[in-house]
């Protein structure tokens, strides 16, 4: 029994009384069409279980929290999720500071810093100090000592730089001007103006129409009390004095104000006219919401002038170890990282040795750890924000792996996303270290390499949502291919018995140029993509595909060529229209969920607020909505969720005691459409309210659009935050179209296929192929071989990733693709096409 984690009737969500042995201590790939339950059996019944069962230990109870519905669980283990939402936004947080590279390195720094004596230039190595601990995280430093030593050479005194100074988070080492964040930001104040208008005639952009009416007669109030003329209303601002000026860009509090009327009192009271000022109250919701205000897009940030995005004072920046300063190698990628310590390791001399051989060993391989993960072209000055789902993922596998737990249940959710199959058996292979050291690792995956690596593969399905959550096989992949039960098995019997290639398109005769690309690692490329024509951009991650597609296509043409990091871009005279479909979260806001951001929530309300019984109560579409007050309830604010401490550890949402998680007050539950109540309805899946929902002309093209993009299986009332890259993009891309254009559209998609089982890519393709024939452009970033090898044209962009990427490895169609040895796509394409 120790052997193994058993799992007795599971009901939870669409599963169907599953029972299933888990084999401990082993690598088990959990696999099947998405919707099928996966998540909901690992994420759901058995992560939740340990969360609860965690609780229980502490002597905490709730029934919020309730025990999963399984009859039982036995066997279950300590377990860790590691998933792909990317949790720390501050913009100080890199990989350097996450990982905790960077703080080993200003603790070598500190130790082996050469730098010039202050009085004669001489370049010195100062004496070792006796501080040897490593602890520090985002933002959070250490004190340490600030004695002063003497120049050797001159004799001068001069301050001892500690790990503080080599710290972007302390005003000891930060740059002064942008304060180490290595960038500037300033307001665009053309975005706020537009200074041929008046102030009622729109004149500040980011005032509606009511809100102008206040703001305006709160602003002529403050100028009567400071005896200005008052706003006109057919006034121009550009013909505003000097003071009208600074009281409506900076209010009466302000120093470029006051200075007008230094004698003059300030009103007391905001409807006697004490004005904040346009500029001012962006600014202070700008700060106040952590650079995310609904304004943000109105700032612009730039380079930092002084420290030129280094973050670092420039004396500090001076220090070199091993010939490097610490911000030159913040700048690199993390496999010239390696080579620069195995460098500094061979070169310590005895008494270096015996200070920091142990910390530079540890630092050698938690750095080879990550890049082991397929993630060695990052720097350690990549901001964290900045990450992939994928990404964040794998780095904290690789820190997981330095912990040395044993016996604890792993669950990663698709680790291979973003991954190039040339990174995949490196990531492999540390999922064996992890399982070697004792521990179970349990994976939620579509790629066909790692299943062929796991010991145990277990197929959920036959479909998704209703039509899915049971085990329809399990064993090894060999075994599943023999299984006429067995939804990937099937699938990979046809894949090999497919033998016929698909048609390649030649396009329209027009094409899409980018010369002399230049951006980040791009090498002064020139690539073409041929117009009406599915397109892959391929190559190793890190490699320069994103920055082609999304830093410098997605820019549709804009004048500023120069800025936007090419010579120029011909082509889009023929492109009607550009929709670019990326990895990005859709949002932050739980409220924000499946039927609310496809628009058919208000489709919904609408629906049963016509409803007789909605009528005869007095309820209209308002009461309808958990978002606004009315017809919500209120205790959770229509959320159906409330938050729970958890002390030490991260907060939990638990079902909300007084709704038991419907949203809504009884009287609006009581209205029923077909059977079923609006919060009934929001607990269904896409494909389960096709039957009901049919009909409804309003609700008809986006439920079907969510189907054929493969999101059946989302439930209606999903928040938006759950959903992974590839799911945010599919439903972006059905919301999309779901406003048909006649124009001929560039759609740019960053790995559609994120997510998806290898059935549903194939669904994926269908639409994809639907778009092209439509006489449109699709260029799609890939990793996925199946989409690869059905696509048109190729551009292979490598050859490796970093600073040995960045240049065009190979393009033409995947036949001539896969004749270029040079290429890793072209290398694995080859076995496809086969």
């Amino acid at each position: 029994m120790n052997d193994r984690i058993e799992i007795r009737g599971a009901r939870e969500n669409n599963l169907k009384n599953v029972t299933l042995n888990i084999p401990k201590y082993k690598l088990v790939v959990l696999t099947g069409p998405s919707g099928s339950g996966k998540s909901t059996l690992a994420m759901d019944t058995l992560q939740r279980e340990c969360q609860r069962q965690y609780m229980e230990s502490m002597g905490m109870t709730s029934e919020s929290l309730a025990k999963p519905k399984v009859d039982a669980i036995i066997g279950l283990s300590p377990s860790i999720s590691v998933g792909q939402h990317v949790t720390n936004r501050n913009p100080r947080s890199t990989v350097g500071t996450v990982t905790d590279i960077y703080t080993y390195l200003r603790v070598i720094y500190e130790k082996l810093g050469e730098r010039a004596c202050a009085h004669c230039g001489t370049r010195f190595v100062p004496s070792p100090s006796t501080e040897s601990e490593v602890s520090s995280h985002d933002g959070d430093e250490e004190a340490t000592s600030h004695a002063a030593v003497r120049c050797p050479h001159c004799h001068g005194e001069m301050e001892r730089w500690t790990r503080r100074h080599f710290s972007y988070n302390t005003p000891d080492g930060a740059c002064e001007t942008c304060g180490g964040l290595g960038h500037t930001v300033s307001l665009d104040l053309d975005a706020v103006f537009d200074q041929e208008k008046s102030v009622l005639g729109g004149g500040v952009t980011i005032w509606f129409e009511m809100l102008a009416n206040y703001h305006t007669s709160v602003l002529k109030a403050a100028a009567e009390h400071y005896g200005l003329p008052p706003f006109d209303n057919e006034q121009a601002i550009k013909a505003y004095s000097e003071a009208q000026r600074d009281l409506l860009y900076y209010g009466v509090e302000s120093e470029a104000f006051i200075r007008h009327f230094p004698d003059v009192k300030p009103p007391k009271t905001v409807n006697g006219g004490k004005f904040e000022g346009v500029v001012t109250g962006i600014w202070r919701r700008y700060k106040e919401k952590g650079g995310e205000s609904g304004e943000a897009a109105l700032f612009r940030e730039q380079l930092c002038e002084a420290c030129h995005g280094a973050k670092l004072k420039k004396e500090i920046r001076d220090v070199t170890v091993g010939g490097s300063s610490i911000s030159d190698i913040a700048g690199w990628a993390l496999q010239d990282t390696v080579s620069w310590l195995d460098k500094l390791m061979d070169g310590l001399g005895p008494d270096d040795r015996e200070q920091i051989e142990s910390m530079l060993h540890d630092l050698t391989v938690r750095t080879k750890r990550i890049v082991n993960v397929g993630l060695g072209y990052l720097t350690l000055n990549r901001q964290s924000v900045t990450l992939s789902g994928g990404e964040a993922q794998r780095l904290r596998l690789a820190s997981i792996l330095g912990s040395g737990l044993t016996g604890v249940l792993y669950i990663l959710d698709e680790p291979t996303a973003g991954l190039h199959p040339k990174d995949t058996a490196g990531l492999i292979q540390v999922l064996g270290q992890l399982r070697d050291l004792g521990n179970t690792v349990l994976v939620i995956e579509h790629d066909v390499e790692m299943m062929k690596a796991a010991d145990h593969v277990i197929d959920m399905g036959p479909g998704a949502g209703s039509f899915g959550g049971s085990v329809v096989g399990e064993g090894t992949l060999e075994q599943l291919m023999n299984n006429e039960h067995s939804v990937t098995g099937a699938f990979l019997r046809e894949s090999a018995a497919m033998k016929t290639p698909p048609t390649r398109r030649s396009g329209n005769g027009q094409w899409l140029s980018v010369r002399d690309a230049y951006e980040r690692n791009l090498k002064h490329i020139d690539v073409s993509f041929p117009l009406g024509c599915l397109v892959a951009v391929t190559g190793v991650s890190g490699s320069g595909k994103s920055t082609l597609l999304f830093d410098l296509l997605a820019a549709g043409g804009s004048d500023d060529l120069k800025r936007s990091g090419c010579a120029s871009i011909t082509g889009f005279d023929v492109i009607g229209n550009i929709v670019t479909v990326d990895q990005s979260p859709l949002g932050r806001m739980s409220r924000s969920n499946v039927a609310t951001y496809t628009d058919v929530f208000t489709a919904m309300r609408n629906l049963y607020a016509a409803l007789p019984e909605a009528k005869q109560a007095g309820l209209t579409s308002k009461h309808f909505s958990f978002n606004t007050p009315g017809g919500r309830c209120e205790n959770c604010q229509g959320l159906g969720l409330v938050p729970m401490d958890m002390f030490f550890l991260p907060g939990l949402e638990v079902r909300c005691p007084v709704c038991r998680g419907k949203r809504f007050k009884e009287e609006v539950l009581r209205v029923t459409y077909k059977g079923m109540s609006i919060s009934d309805l929001l607990d269904l899946t896409v494909q389960e309210s096709l039957q009901l929902l049919e009909g409804q002309a309003k609700m008809d093209a986006s439920i079907s659009l969510l189907n054929e993009v493969g999101l059946g299986y989302l439930h209606w009332g999903q928040s938006i935050v759950t959903l992974s890259g590839g799911e945010g993009q599919r439903i972006r891309l059905a919301k999309e179209l779901s406003g048909k254009s006649k124009q001929h559209t560039l759609y740019l998609l960053d790995e559609p296929s994120t997510g998806l089982h290898p059935r549903d890519t194939k669904q994926l393709l269908l639409l994809l192929n639907k778009l092209v024939d439509a006489g449109n452009t699709v260029i799609v970033v890939e990793h996925n071989l199946d989409v690869i090898r059905e696509c048109d044209w190729i551009v292979d962009i490598g050859p490796e990733g970093g600073h040995e990427g960045g240049e065009v490895v190979a393009e033409g169609t995947p036949e001539a693709v896969a004749k270029v040895d040079a290429s890793h796509t072209g290398r694995y394409l080859r076995e496809a096409l086969r």
